[in-house]
């Protein structure tokens, strides 16, 4: 998809900008101001101005593509089932991360071809690390100083199995899903993050599975997704359905399992019933 690769070096540069923009409100000597939203999940003055940034950006563009961000208005399911390729964003992933100072927040720009996430930018600010993949063209993580092709890499039964999780959401659930695998693998080491950094950790091969037993929204996934995908990994529902998007009118995922290795049996250990 030739197409999709011309877009990966503006999106650079906007995704970029707009981390500098979080870092400046990061940064401040002043104590970060709080709101709390309709749904009670809080936003500062950092989501703002990377939203800004963001749909300024986006809507440069040459593409016209409608843009769906978690600090835009909400357009009605109606108007949105019928893009047919459109902007997912969420200019400050890990708000509460970003809160609390622990430096696990990103910047999330996806692009949905029906429901499909094609492609996504995964910036950290803090480190300057960039995740990037696209459909047919795979995927790369760039730091100051380097970039390199990512891949997931393979998982079997009787070696070791990272998984990545919440601080903050579905803990208990996970704690007993992990209790009933234990005995096929060697060892299950559990590392807790923030944001999208958990789908990111995948697709570099440093971890193997996300079990997410807790909501999300569409636009907290979509970007990390993309990038997963196309370094040889997939999210599936609690059914190991393929995740979709815009496809209903509620923008909250189903509870979901992100996975490194497309070929595993997952279903072996994931009950689907």
């Amino acid at each position: 998809m030739p197409e999709l690769e011309h877009l990966i070096s503006p999106l650079k540069k906007i995704i970029i900008e707009a981390g500098a923009a979080i870092l400046d409100v990061y940064h401040s000597d002043t104590p970060i101001e709080v709101e709390n939203k309709s749904d009670d999940s809080p936003v500062t003055k950092a989501d703002h101005a990377a939203h800004i940034i963001i749909d300024k950006g986006l809507k440069a563009l040459a593409t016209s593509y409608p843009v769906l961000s978690e600090e835009g208005g909400m357009e009605s399911f109606e108007e949105r089932r019928i893009w047919q390729r459109y902007w997912l964003v969420d200019p400050l992933d890990g708000t509460k991360e970003f809160i609390n100072k622990n430096d696990e927040f990103t910047v999330n720009i996806a692009l949905i071809d029906g429901a499909e996430a094609i492609l996504g930018m995964v910036y950290v600010p803090v480190t300057g690390a960039l995740y990037y993949g696209a459909k047919k063209l795979g995927a790369w993580k760039e730091t100051k100083d380097s970039k390199e092709k990512i891949q997931a890499k393979p998982v079997k039964l009787g070696q070791d199995l990272t998984v990545v999780g919440s601080r903050r959401h579905g803990a208990e659930a996970l704690e007993i899903m992990l209790k009933t695998i234990e005995p096929k693998f060697k060892s299950i080491n559990l590392v807790s993050m923030g944001s999208s950094l958990k789908i990111c950790a995948l697709a570099e091969g440093t971890a193997d599975w996300y079990p997410r037993l807790a909501l999300t929204s569409e636009w907290d996934t979509a970007a990390a997704h993309a990038v997963l995908s196309a370094a040889g990994g997939k999210i599936m529902d609690a059914q190991l359905t393929p995740l979709e998007y815009n496809q209903k009118e509620s923008i909250l995922n189903p509870f979901f399992h992100a996975v490194g290795d497309s070929s595993f049996d997952w279903e072996s250990l994931i009950d689907v019933n």
